[in-house]
């Protein structure tokens, strides 16, 4: 469980590695732009044609009776709360992070990443679609779409199953919203082994689709 754990944490270090460059120069950051990503400036930006536009989450019949019968979490310092499976339980919440468990291990894990106020979060918004889509080509993701959550657009994304099916497999959602007059990136990532990650589907979905944010 804690090895499980510990990788969320890395992901969350990791989801920046090869975007965080970019981003800092659409923020007016200095760095060079990685390889493998868009020149600052060649971005998409809002009123771009090409720009994509966010669908409304839409839960399945199976995801909604989850969330109908789900118990509410709340984090209070964020003003957001989800609806768990029966089972689940804290494990650790602070003010920028948030993680619960289920009994067989499987993960919420979500973190609050607070950006400079020059942070431009629709073309963030696209730089990680793109970026999710590569990976979608490349087999590392089987479905990315964009998806708004309660009013908060963001890119949502599900692994394939890796290598060595014990390793860890998630289903991700990363969103960028304005709150109290900080600009936020919100990482929502749920997860178990790969073994594990089937029968959780549904779970998974449910819980990432019931967010409510506090307008």
């Amino acid at each position: 469980m804690r090895s499980i754990v510990l990788l969320g944490s890395l992901i969350f270090a990791l989801s920046f590695c090869g975007l965080q460059d970019r981003l800092k120069g659409l923020s007016g950051g200095s760095n060079t732009p990685s390889s493998n990503t868009a020149s600052s400036g060649g971005g998409p930006t809002a009123g771009d044609k090409g720009s994509a536009k966010a669908e409304k989450a839409s839960p399945t019949s199976a995801q909604q009776a989850i969330i109908d019968g789900g118990t509410e979490v709340k984090w209070d310092d964020q003003g957001v709360s989800w609806r768990l499976p029966t089972g689940w339980s804290k494990m650790d919440v602070k003010k920028e992070s948030f993680n619960y468990k289920s009994t067989d291990n499987s993960f919420l894990l979500v973190n609050i990443s607070v950006m400079p106020d020059t942070f431009p979060l629709e073309q963030s918004l696209s730089a990680y679609h793109e970026q999710a889509l590569q990976q979608l080509k490349n087999g590392k993701y089987i479905d990315v779409k964009l998806v708004e959550i309660d009013g908060v657009p963001g890119v949502e994304f599900v692994e394939a199953m890796p290598e060595d099916k014990t390793d860890s497999r998630r289903h991700q959602w990363i969103g960028f919203r304005t709150y109290l007059g900080q600009k936020q990136q919100i990482n929502v990532m749920t997860a178990t082994r790969g073994t594990n990650f089937e029968k959780h589907m549904d779970d998974f979905a449910a819980i990432i689709y019931s967010a409510k944010f506090t307008k």
